[in-house]
């Protein structure tokens, strides 16, 4: 049950608790921070994506180790089956029963590190999941949280031993953050920072799941202008008549930049949304979702491009 007794001075000083927390061990990236506590608080999932070693999966467990919450980390690989996320059913001798053995998705936060080496076949075990917060196994529905939030990291499709993610799997992923390489200051802090050990691993919750809603319950409640709204339907519905996309975004996408624009501005300190709330997420929001004409070695080229142009074209509200 959510408390919403929480005043906004509190729930503004968990979340600045929960920021300061990462960033202790995630250096040099405060905007990479920023937009996973924007998909924390949209209740939304995040794909952290870029080249091996640059901290996708010290991000991930940071963010979860910050809060007290069921964390399950699972490392997929081309021979991961769907059971082995969801669960089995078993057999009990002694009592002549099935029983459901539930597996690491019955979690509140799931990290799917490296979630492009898994077959589209176990990738696909997630949609439910992912949309809906449950899993349907044997005619029968079991819930998941709340919370529950999907952290997943993949590399370039580039790189050997991956397959691309379904369109539909994209979709389910409110952002996907580029990390990126620190700067040389960063670099040296970390340098010093982990000669003893990880420090991740020494990390306290600071946030547990009741404080998790009720930030959530009070990112819906921002206020959104209705020239806000237009301006987000404006800027999707140009993806759909876009010359260079095939498939533009979705209904969900312009669901998902509703509610990321609301976190922004809550990361912000604002209880309402403003225009460059949406222009700083629509990249990050959208990006990941589109099938465009171009074609990599990995599949589709990346919409990014693209989506600056839109962005640059379409009337922003004043």
């Amino acid at each position: 049950m959510i408390d919403s007794s929480r005043s906004p001075q509190e729930l503004a000083s968990r979340l600045h608790a929960l920021r300061e927390n990462v960033g202790q061990v995630f250096l040099g990236k405060p905007e990479v921070i920023r937009l996973a506590l924007v998909a924390l608080l949209a209740d939304g999932h995040l794909l952290l994506e870029d080249v091996p070693g640059v901290g996708k999966t010290l991000l991930g467990k940071a963010l979860a180790r910050s809060l007290s919450c069921k964390f399950t980390r699972v490392q997929f690989t081309p021979d991961l089956l769907p059971g082995d996320l969801i669960g089995v059913t078993i057999y009990r001798d002694k009592t002549g029963e099935f029983l459901f053995q539930p597996g690491p998705l019955f979690t509140e936060v799931l990290l799917a590190d490296e979630i492009n080496r898994a077959t589209p076949r176990t990738q696909s075990a997630l949609l439910e999941a992912m949309s809906e917060r449950q899993v349907t196994v044997d005619g029968e529905t079991r819930r998941l949280g709340p919370p529950f939030l999907v952290i997943a990291t993949q590399n370039p499709h580039e790189f050997e031993g991956t397959y691309p993610l379904p369109e539909s799997q994209l979709d389910r992923f409110m952002l996907r953050v580029k990390v990126g390489y620190p700067d040389r200051d960063a670099e040296r802090a970390i340098l010093t920072q982990h000669r003893v050990g990880e420090p991740v691993e020494n990390l306290k919750p600071v946030v547990g799941p009741e404080d998790v809603l009720a930030l959530q319950s009070h990112t819906r409640n921002v206020r959104v202008d209705a020239g806000i709204a237009d301006y987000i339907l404006d800027v999707v519905n140009a993806t759909r008549s876009h010359a260079e996309i095939v498939l533009g975004a979705s209904t969900r996408a312009s669901l998902a930049l509703y509610r990321a624009s609301q976190a922004l501005a809550v990361t912000a300190g604002r209880d309402y949304v403003i225009p460059d709330d949406v222009k700083s997420l629509t990249e990050s929001v959208l990006a990941h979702r589109l099938v465009t004409r171009g074609w990599t070695q990995g599949g589709h080229a990346d919409a990014s491009p693209v989506v600056r142009e839109i962005l640059a074209k379409v009337k922003v509200p004043t």
